[in-house]
């Protein structure tokens, strides 16, 4: 059976613009469309079998989050990454997945962990298959299983929003690095602590885990300038 996307999903189960919005974005998060890459509302439109008014309505949102830049005189085009945004992104999620954790660690149940303990399992898997699209995915996963176990879904989306930048850089760093061990060593090292009830641990692995970025921010931009603002 072919997988479906999130955004087919979107299609699915909500509006035409909330399909155009995941699409585009899904594919300018997973490198489908690069950096400096102009796209039209017609052409999108005419991609994706809808009307130009639900496609002018998602570029707006995605110019909201600095995916797109709109110039009167150039058209519409997708942005670099910027380091200010990823940095605040980052900064934003740390503070709150900090809490998240720590709650989480206290009152998860049984079922919760299996969760975990599934996608950690899948995220091996990855690793002998060589699919970083879908570590990425798997990623996103791990974290939003926490937040939907303390009742903060909302609270992930709002993080999602803003973090729109600081994803882009943890795909191309996938992308371009294909020693992924750490990053699921760090999984399953907060699984560890979250299933001993060892909140500090906890919190400080996920703490190391989302100052990764930091570390290694730098080169990437070293080997792909064109990417950066």
């Amino acid at each position: 059976m072919e997988e479906i996307s999130s955004a087919e999903t979107k299609r699915i189960n909500g509006s035409t613009r909330d399909f155009v919005y995941e699409t585009i974005k899904e594919k300018i998060i997973n490198w489908e469309i690069e950096p400096g890459t102009k796209i039209s509302e017609k052409d999108i439109a005419d991609q994706l079998e809808v009307s130009r008014t639900p496609v002018r309505e998602a570029f707006l949102k995605l110019a909201q989050e600095e995916l797109l830049g709109v110039f009167p005189q150039s058209g519409t085009i997708v942005s670099q990454i910027d380091l200010a945004l990823v940095e605040e992104g980052r900064f934003v999620r740390q503070k709150i997945e900090r809490a998240i954790v720590e709650e989480f660690c206290l009152t998860c149940d049984k079922e919760q962990l299996f969760q975990l303990e599934s996608n950690l399992a899948m995220q091996g898997l990855c690793l002998e298959k060589g699919s970083h699209h879908r570590l990425f995915e798997l990623d996103e996963e791990f974290h939003r299983i926490m937040f939907e176990g303390c009742k903060k879904l909302r609270t992930w989306k709002m993080i999602r929003q803003m973090n729109s930048h600081f994803d882009r850089l943890r795909v191309l760093r996938l992308a371009s690095n294909s020693d992924w061990d750490g990053v699921v060593s760090q999984h399953r090292k907060i699984f560890e602590h979250i299933s001993n009830k060892d909140v500090d641990a906890a919190v400080n692995e996920i703490s190391d885990h989302l100052d990764l970025v930091n570390y290694e921010k730098d080169e990437i931009r070293s080997r792909y300038p064109g990417y950066f603002k």
